[in-house]
C-alpha cells in the first residue's frame, strides 16, 4: 500500500519517516518529493508497505502524530488521476 504522508519539516529526512514507519511493520520504500530546481524538500512524501493490514496501523497510528515538532498528516495515497482538479486533466476552451 502507497501512503500520503504530509506536514513535514523541511529537514525531515527518509531515515527518519521509515524509523516512524518500521514501528509498525516492513516499509518497503520511502520518498520524499524534493524541489526539481532548488533540490528543497517540498514538505511530502510517499511510504510503501508491502502488508495493507501493516499500512493501515501505520496510518491510524502516525495521522495527527508529531514528527520533529510537525504535526503529520498520513492517509492512503491516492492514484494520481484522481487529484487532477476541475476539469480532470482535459481543458476544453
Amino acid at each position: 500500500m502507497n501512503i500520503y504522508v504530509g506536514n513535514l519539516l523541511r529537514e525531515a529526512t527518509e531515515d527518519d519517516l521509515r524509523q516512524a514507519f518500521e514501528a509498525f511493520g516492513q516499509v518497503t520504500t520511502v520518498k520524499i518529493i524534493s524541489d526539481k530546481y532548488t533540490g528543497d524538500s517540498r514538505g511530502f512524501g510517499f511510504v510503501e508497505m508491502p502488508n495493507h493490514q501493516e499500512a493501515k496501523s501505520a496510518i491510524s497510528g502516525l495521522d495527527g502524530k508529531d514528527l520533529k515538532g510537525r504535526t503529520l498528516k498520513v492517509n492512503e495515497a491516492r492514484p494520481r488521476d484522481d487529484r487532477q482538479g476541475g476539469f480532470g486533466g482535459k481543458r476544453r476552451f
